[in-house]
Order: C-alpha cells, then sequence, then structure tokens
C-alpha cells in the first residue's frame, strides 16, 4: 500500500515567536516534521507540502473569515505577506510536491485527490499546522474519500483554543478523530511500524 506524506502549513505564521499564531511545540513540530520527511524520501515516497495562502485582495476568502458572519479586512495568509512563507528550517526535498489551497482542507478547491489517485496512493499520513483546523479537517476529508488515514498527533501544531492549550487541543483532536476517522500515531510509532528497523 502507498502511503503519502502530507505536510500541512509548515509556515511563519505558526513558527515565527512574534505571531499571533505561534505554536509553543513549533520547533519540535517542525524538527519531528522533517524527521517524517526524510525517511518517506528515502523511501521514495510521494510528499506534498502545502500551504494555506488567500489572494491578496481577498477575492477568494469566501466564508474562511467569516464564519459568525462578520468579516475581518485584516485577514491572515495574505499573499506576498511574510507569514505564508515556509518556515525556513522545513526540509523541502527536490521530489516533494507543492500544493496552495485556501480552504481548511487540503482537499476543499484542489486537485489532491487527482494527484494522490494518479500515484496510487492509498492511505495519507498527516502532519503541520494546525491540529485542529486544517490537520484535522484534512484528515476528515481524505477518510471521506477512503483513504486510510494516519494522524501524526506530536507532528502537528496549535496555539491552542481560547480554553485549552495545545497538549489539551492535541489530546482533544486525537480522541475525536481515533473515534471513526484515522489511526492516531506518535511519529516514532508512525516510522517505527510502517518500516523494518534499524539493524
Amino acid at each position: 500500500m502507498i502511503t503519502a506524506l502530507l505536510v500541512i502549513d509548515v509556515q511563519r505564521i505558526y513558527t515565527n515567536s512574534e505571531s499571533e499564531m505561534y505554536c509553543r511545540d513549533a520547533r519540535g513540530t517542525v524538527t519531528r516534521i522533517n524527521r517524517l520527511i526524510e525517511r518517506y524520501q528515502a523511501e521514495r515516497l510521494p510528499i506534498f507540502l502545502i500551504r494555506h495562502i488567500h489572494k491578496a485582495d481577498g477575492t477568494d476568502l469566501g466564508r474562511m473569515f467569516d464564519f459568525s458572519g462578520e468579516s475581518d479586512p485584516e485577514f491572515n495568509f495574505r499573499q506576498g505577506t511574510p507569514e505564508v512563507e515556509y518556515d525556513p528550517k522545513l526540509a523541502r526535498p527536490g521530489s516533494a510536491r507543492e500544493l496552495v489551497k485556501n480552504r481548511y482542507s487540503a482537499f476543499a478547491g484542489t486537485d489532491l485527490d487527482q494527484r494522490l489517485r494518479a500515484a496510487k496512493v492509498q492511505r495519507v499520513a498527516i502532519c503541520g499546522f494546525m491540529t485542529n483546523f486544517c490537520c484535522e479537517s484534512t484528515a476528515r476529508s481524505a477518510h471521506d474519500q477512503d483513504y486510510f488515514v494516519d494522524f501524526i498527533l506530536d507532528a502537528t501544531g496549535t496555539p491552542g483554543t481560547g480554553k485549552y492549550n495545545e497538549v489539551k487541543t492535541r489530546a482533544i483532536v486525537a480522541e475525536l478523530l481515533g473515534a471513526g476517522f484515522a489511526q492516531v500515531v506518535s511519529t516514532r510509532s508512525h516510522l517505527g511500524s510502517r518500516w523494518p528497523r534499524s539493524k
């Protein structure tokens, strides 16, 4: 079974300590993501680097920042701003395929499904930012598209919510996805179970 690694939104908006959406475990999360990328590259398995970017004029926003009925003219992920760039420490192998999205799920409004099927992918492994938005939404969409899903919990990051910190938010997402959408695993267990251990 071919597994593709979906590396979601490893962008400076989450890893820059001055950002309002900074994730406290960003450095550790990116380190774990890079371990996954290194292994997938070594095994010649598909890697997709996905970023969230909106047009500078906001014409592709839809309801992204209007879920409550009040739009925000100072929206995030604006094309051409530093916050949408990849984190400088993210490994970006030349074989990786790149994709831009403008919704939480990497499947919404993109050709991700077609590209996965063309590569004969049956399972996706999800990592990146944010645990409880783009990563979770992509996992649910992947399940609905009939892919097997590995959700690599400690290789996802989030600033948390107004009520819960990153640790608690990860735990909640793990409980919900693990109940019927994905296998929730750690970086170590994912790498250890899918490939032979080094001798």
